[in-house]
């Protein structure tokens, strides 16, 4: 399913025409390249998709407006958060396929995916997280991946239906910045099987806040439900003095104050910890090695929000 943009032109022939992306209308529209490539009739991979996903139970977004508030981070510390319990099965989706960050912060990096005749199979880092990401399969961590939108989105319907995930009780997906190509993506190939929600971060200042409220926007239009905003790095607090410093100025009121306008729930603020920045450059996991934190703490109560959310728990 594509959706067209808030700001598409008024005679939009609809995305699910023949002519979507090509009439006259359609010139200008950011969603041009997207509409003229999507299959106008059924995809004959969604049937292997669903197959893929029957078995998965929970399947998460993690979105942000604006690149650099901290969404692959925390993307990576809520799934060693929940695979703690040995019982609950966890993957996790790198789907940012020009900035794959999740090998480097997940302790994954030169590890070779396998195939077999069942499909890709993802890097484990334990029995219970297993993990993809285009950057396993790069021969250099500094090659390029310079791809337009219909190959950015192969890449993806492969993720979803090569790749051998088992039975997982959460499949989170690491997204790029913005609402584009991979959204759009994900949403459409999980049309069947049905995107349970969205979790979106950003940072105090209102720079990040204007592309976040444009990404709640989008969840509204697609059907996918927001189950909450994260407000990451929201203060620095000196472990010797214990100085908060706010280092991004909330100036409209913060992640808050924008929940409370788009009705949408407020899940906490994480305040900044250089720490974490060392954990994610040494691939493991900041929640166990810095237990003290009040960004810890900060973490374990926004996880905790989330597991009382139905649509979020795998019960």
């Amino acid at each position: 399913m594509v959706v067209p943009p808030s700001n598409a032109p008024a005679h939009c022939p609809g995305p699910e025409t023949e002519s979507a992306g090509k009439a006259d209308a359609c010139e200008g529209c950011p969603n041009q390249n997207i509409c003229s490539t999507t299959p106008k009739t059924a995809d004959p991979a969604l049937p292997l998709i669903n197959d893929r996903m029957a078995n998965v139970k929970r399947k998460i977004l993690i979105l942000s407006g604006k690149g650099g508030v901290g969404k692959s981070t925390f993307s990576s510390q809520l799934a060693f958060a929940l695979s703690r319990d040995s019982d609950v099965q966890v993957g996790l989706c790198d789907v940012d396929i020009t900035g794959p960050s999740q090998p480097k912060i997940m302790g994954l990096e030169g590890e070779p995916v396998h195939q077999s005749n069942t499909g890709w199979s993802p890097i484990y880092i334990e029995d219970n997280l297993a993990v993809m990401s285009i950057g396993f399969l790069l021969p250099s961590t500094d090659d390029a991946v310079i791809w337009r939108g219909p190959k950015k989105n192969g890449l993806i319907k492969q993720f979803l239906k090569d790749v051998e995930w088992g039975s997982l009780d959460y499949l989170l997906f690491d997204t790029p910045p913005g609402t584009s190509d991979e959204h759009l993506s994900v949403v459409q190939y999980l049309k069947d099987s049905r995107v349970d929600g969205a979790i979106v971060i950003t940072t105090p200042q209102e720079v990040a806040l204007a592309d976040v409220r444009k990404e709640v926007n989008f969840c509204k239009k697609v059907g996918v439900k927001v189950l909450g905003v994260v407000e990451n790095m929201n203060g620095f607090v000196c472990r010797k003095c214990g100085t908060e410093t706010k280092v991004f100025a909330a100036t409209t009121g913060g992640a808050r104050r924008m929940c409370e306008e788009f009705g949408v729930p407020f899940l906490g603020s994480i305040p900044l910890d250089p720490r974490i920045v060392e954990c994610c450059d040494r691939g493991v996991s900041f929640l166990d090695e810095v237990p003290d934190s009040p960004a810890t703490h900060a973490y374990h109560e926004i996880i905790k929000k989330l597991q009382e959310i139905p649509a979020f728990s795998h019960e």
